[in-house]
This record gives structure tokens, C-alpha cells and sequence, in this order.
């Protein structure tokens, strides 16, 4: 009878290949459900850290067109700036508004070369 008994705990203990496998699924599809969170958080880091700075650029031009004291004329006109050890592309334009006094100013920034912007700024300027 003792050897029933072994033969019966023995069976007992342990895990079956079945479940292993099994367990090694899910413990695998979690690892994987991870890495795409952890992947995309960095993406949406980097995405941020670019609209970032193209607003700051964007707001330093914006300074500058004011310093200058000049009225911007109505075509676009383009900028080159070295920033944060890239190279960053801004354009800006005078719209003209129904009060001759005032005009809106568009400032777009891109770290590509005519490409899509990540930073738009409009705001209205008096004629000096």
C-alpha cells in the first residue's frame, strides 16, 4: 500500500508540460503587451520634446519679427535656425486683416525642409 500512496503523491506534485507551456504563453503576451506600452511612451517623449522646441523657436521669431519694428510683407519667407543640435525650418507671413493698422502674423516651424509643422503661431501686430 505504501507504494500506492508515493505513486498517487507523486502524481500530485508538479506541473504537467500542458500547463507549463501554457503558462509560458501568458507570461510571453504579457512581456510583449510591455514592450508596446514602454515603446510608445518613448515615441510620445520624443514627438513632445520636438513640438516643444519648435514652440520655443517659434516664440523666439515672434520676439524677434516684434524687435525689428518692420511690417511683414504679405509672402512667406523662410529661416534656417541651429537649435538643440538640429537644424529647424521656420517660415512666417503677414495676413492681411480688414484694418489697415493691423495685420496677423503666421509663424510655422518644421524640423524637415518643407515639411508638415509642429508648431503654428498667429498673432496680430499694430503698423509702426
Amino acid at each position: 500500500m505504501k507504494s500506492e500512496r508515493n505513486s498517487v503523491m507523486y502524481k500530485d506534485s508538479g506541473m504537467t508540460l500542458l500547463e507549463v507551456l501554457l503558462a509560458l504563453v501568458i507570461l510571453a503576451t504579457a512581456g510583449l503587451a510591455v514592450m508596446n506600452a514602454a515603446s510608445g511612451a518613448l515615441n510620445s517623449q520624443a514627438y513632445l520634446q520636438d513640438k516643444t522646441f519648435a514652440l520655443w523657436i517659434a516664440s523666439n521669431g515672434l520676439a524677434e519679427l516684434k524687435l525689428e519694428n518692420e511690417w511683414p510683407s504679405n509672402t512667406w519667407r523662410s529661416d534656417q535656425v541651429d537649435f538643440a543640435g538640429s537644424t529647424w525650418y521656420s517660415r512666417y507671413q503677414g495676413v492681411v486683416t480688414v484694418d489697415d493698422n493691423f495685420k496677423a502674423l503666421d509663424i510655422e516651424v518644421s524640423d524637415k525642409k518643407d515639411g508638415n509643422a509642429l508648431a503654428y503661431i498667429r498673432t496680430y501686430i499694430v503698423k509702426p
